[in-house]
């Protein structure tokens, strides 16, 4: 009725205008709230839109199936599509993306260029290039190409763009370092000591807890009724492929295990030499001679250690193998030594040195007999490993034909392992903990992703590991439980929650005197509890004694302050901060320079990444929701 009526309002020119200003209307309200997009075509087949770049469907296709790809050989296991969105590879493509499309725009506008001398040498010493002499190789580079599926010249002008981003990223992190105030306040929190006073308020010190009324009991499970509640169950049958299942070592001869001792002995069973060296340190190759000739007329190295004030302790560097020593120079004088001897000066990296080797441990080689069972072991497993890609097509081939695991596994002489009921952690309904899955995680995560008659892909696992094929059997939902289900539960809650209160009661008792200026030892002594101490405890150090969350607390609590804790098992644990040390801070160690270097680093891309997030603002980025979906494999909404 509505196109009837334009046409006849069409006929009169009074009817023209009104239709054309109509029209007229729609067109430019289309283009004031976008839709002019559609006659245009921009931004139709765009994943995203930054500034005036286009993502493209088939360019962001392209870079998730290349980033899959390469998780797929560092996995060593095929990659799913809801695999690689769990892990959020197709987010991380597409801000990778963008970055690169917002850092090129920049780039462009600041009239930026790489030239091809630049390129070339970027290439040409890129080390994965190279042959083992250390020149580009051509037949890297082609399959390079062929591996990544582009054509010289598009791999240059990525390379290109690539060592502009780079270069423009330096622009703006270049000169960026690790304030020393920051360097600082690192040093403190790694190395940071504290001497503390301790005692342990065990569960008994609550005292006796009566029987709880049935009524206090419910009222406690209606009010955690959440907590209570049963998981969802599942059953399941798991079959392995694996070569540990498939080996056998009584087949292996002993002429085989022998030939493979002799391939692997020296660097699986032999044991290398290593070697306890102790150092004197001297501020010049003059007084380090000096010394050695006191010693060479029968002073002994110790004295000379005495009148350097090394302690006894720092006079030993270590033990260590050959390759264990980081000085060429002080590596090549310790293991031309005698036991007992001095070596002559020695010009080290950090100095003149007198070094002594006090003990050596020869290099020893396990003979065949003591590790004849873990030979035979690893030859049946290496052969069984080399039967698993044939065996699995066998397996496949049976599953194609809808035959059932139990038949395929009795088939093949394989196990098939009945799993369940268990929840998602592996957990039975009474509590005890099922046996851990072939594939761990993956296989129980698959199960419970997966539902009943479901024909599962198998799982490969990692390192050339095998397979595990499952099969959901049955699902029981997460439900409520009455009460009369988890009286017995419910009652242990209830006074392990009673027990916590008592002890919290008691330590903060306690700590009221302490802090009121009351002695240690004192005010625990009479408490009935046993005062103990624990010296240069690092923020992480943990113990049986002192856990984790004792000593984050220890180190949040000031000095001469006292606190307490809840430890697993043992109660509470009250303490007080005796003293609080931090060493100086030597800015031209080796272990400052390790984290200098390191926080720089993160400083840099804190950095970058609020530069890129300005220019995004800026320039404007907008995502295609339904084309990012369409490139990547993701369910249409």
């Amino acid at each position: 009725m509505m196109m009837q009526g334009i046409r006849k309002a069409g006929q009169s020119l009074v009817g023209k205008l009104l239709v054309a200003l109509m029209f007229g209307f729609l067109i430019l309200s289309f283009a004031i709230w976008g839709v002019g997009d559609i006659f245009q075509g921009y931004g139709r087949n765009a994943v995203a839109i930054v500034g005036k770049r286009e993502i493209s469907i088939e360019q962001m296709r392209t870079a998730y199936q290349n980033e899959t790809q390469m998780l797929t050989r560092q996995q060593r296991r095929s990659i799913t599509p809801e695999i690689a969105r769990a892990l959020g590879v197709d987010q991380r493509v597409l801000s990778r993306l963008i970055t690169e499309a917002t850092l090129d725009q920049v780039a462009t506008r600041m009239g930026l260029a790489v030239s091809d001398d630049t390129v070339r040498d970027v290439i040409f010493n890129d080390p994965n290039l190279k042959n083992a002499s250390g020149a580009f190789d051509r037949n890297r580079f082609n399959e390079l190409l062929r591996a990544i599926g582009l054509t010289e010249q598009a791999f240059v002008r990525e390379q290109r763009a690539a060592t502009m981003r780079q270069e423009l990223a330096e622009m703006v992190i270049g000169g960026i370092s690790a304030p020393v105030a920051l360097q600082e306040l690192g040093h403190r929190l790694r190395n940071e000591k504290r001497d503390i006073a301790y005692a342990v308020i065990p569960e008994t010190a609550a005292g006796e807890i009566a029987t709880p009324a049935e009524d206090v009991l419910k009222r406690f499970f209606e009010e955690r009724k959440a907590a209570f509640r049963a998981p969802e169950f599942r059953n399941a049958n798991v079959l392995a492929l694996t070569p540990a299942n498939l080996a056998d070592a009584a087949k292996v001869s002993d002429a085989d295990a022998r030939a493979h001792y002799e391939s692997v002995k020296t660097q699986r069973y032999g044991s290398p030499e290593r070697r306890t060296v102790q150092q004197i340190s001297f501020p010049s190759i003059e007084e380090a001679q000096a010394a050695k000739a006191k010693i060479d007329g029968g002073e002994t190295f110790e004295a000379i250690a005495t009148a350097r004030n090394v302690s006894e302790q720092d006079l030993t560097l270590g033990t260590f193998t050959r390759e264990g020593l980081f000085d060429p120079a002080v590596r090549d004088a310790a293991f031309a030594l005698a036991q007992g001897a001095v070596s002559a000066p020695v010009q080290g990296g950090f100095g003149a040195v007198l070094l002594r080797v006090s003990e050596i441990e020869p290099e020893r080689l396990k003979s065949f007999e003591e590790v004849a069972a873990e030979v035979r072991n690893e030859v049946a497993t290496s052969k069984a490993a080399a039967q698993i890609s044939e065996l699995h097509d066998k397996i496949e081939d049976q599953r194609a034909s809808a035959r059932p695991l139990g038949e395929i596994a009795k088939e093949f002489g394989l196990t098939l392992r009945p799993v369940g009921p268990v929840d998602a952690g592996l957990r039975k309904p009474d509590g005890a903990q099922e046996a851990p899955l072939p594939g761990g995680d993956a296989t129980l995560t698959a199960i419970f992703g997966s539902d009943i008659g479901v024909d599962n892909e198998a799982l490969r696992l990692p390192n050339n590991g095998g397979y595990v094929w499952y099969e959901v059997t049955k699902i029981e939902p997460p439900r409520d439980r009455s009460f009369d289900e988890v009286k017995a539960e419910v009652e242990r809650q209830w006074r392990a929650d009673e027990v916590a209160a008592k002890l919290s009661a008691k330590a903060r008792e306690l700590i009221q005197r302490l802090d009121a200026g009351e002695d240690f030892a004192t005010v625990v002594t009479a408490a009935g509890l046993n005062p103990e101490e624990a010296s240069d405890l690092g923020r992480q150090d943990q113990s049986d004694a002192l856990p984790r969350n004792v000593v984050s607390l220890i180190f949040g609590t000031p000095v001469g302050k006292s606190a307490s804790a809840a430890a697993d098992g043992q109660g509470r644990i009250l303490f007080q901060v005796k003293a609080a040390t931090v060493p100086p801070y030597m800015r031209t160690t080796e272990e400052a320079e390790n984290f200098v270097r390191l926080f720089t680093s993160s400083l840099s891309d804190d950095v970058l990444m609020q530069y890129v997030g300005k220019l995004q603002k800026d320039l404007g980025v907008s995502v295609n929701q339904a084309a990012f979906r369409n490139a990547t494999g993701g369910t249409q909404n």
